[in-house]
């Protein structure tokens, strides 16, 4: 019996604490809610504010070992992915931006930048891993750490998704599958 009781008065204590979390996580959980969404009104959800979030502008080279910005291509959605060819899910991903480049080019920019140390990574070993591959999408190079450095960048591959007014609508840390990626360009382009 006196093990019962004991089973007993341990649910009991259990149920209560977990009341008890429940009802602080409610009541501390709104002092802790961003005043941007409390502003926002309620026809305006979380995913609304980040499109508010204005894009890091950052320099790249292009394969010409031109000098260009991220702002240059404000103006139509873009898609930057940031990667490297040592990086296996970077690797796996790649035909997937290949077959959308392929399909979207005409109404989205691809920025696909490789994060090039100049060691491991150089823009010479990256353009014949691009070249052997047959891909066509155009490639850019982080060769000062520009990008990388603007976006705290500290696990590839990661994907932005940005609108044609220069906000970062979504960011994908990691690979990304073909269908999530073709679903992201096209509530850009809606």
């Amino acid at each position: 019996m006196k093990k019962y009781l004991r089973l007993i008065i341990y649910i009991v204590i259990f149920v209560v604490i977990m009341a008890l979390s429940l009802f602080a996580y409610e009541y501390l959980g709104n002092d802790y809610i961003d005043e941007d969404i409390k502003d926002a009104g309620e026809n305006n959800n979380k995913e609304q504010i980040v499109n508010e979030n204005k894009a890091i502008d950052f320099d790249m080279e292009n394969s010409n070992r031109e000098k260009i910005k991220l702002s240059d291509y404000f103006g139509k959605p873009i898609v930057v992915n940031f990667w490297a060819t040592w990086c296996g899910p970077c690797q796996a991903e790649l035909p997937h931006f290949e077959e959308a480049y392929k399909q979207y080019s005409d109404d989205v920019e691809f920025l696909m930048v490789d994060l090039t140390d100049g060691y491991s990574e150089t823009v010479e070993n990256t353009m014949k891993y691009v070249n052997d591959n047959n891909y066509t999408f155009p490639l850019y190079f982080d060769t000062e750490y520009s990008a990388a450095n603007a976006y705290g960048l500290y696990s590839i591959p990661q994907t932005l998704f940005i609108d044609k007014d220069g906000n970062i609508v979504k960011k994908q840390i990691g690979m990304i599958s073909e269908n999530v990626l073709k679903a992201e360009i096209e509530k850009l382009l809606e």
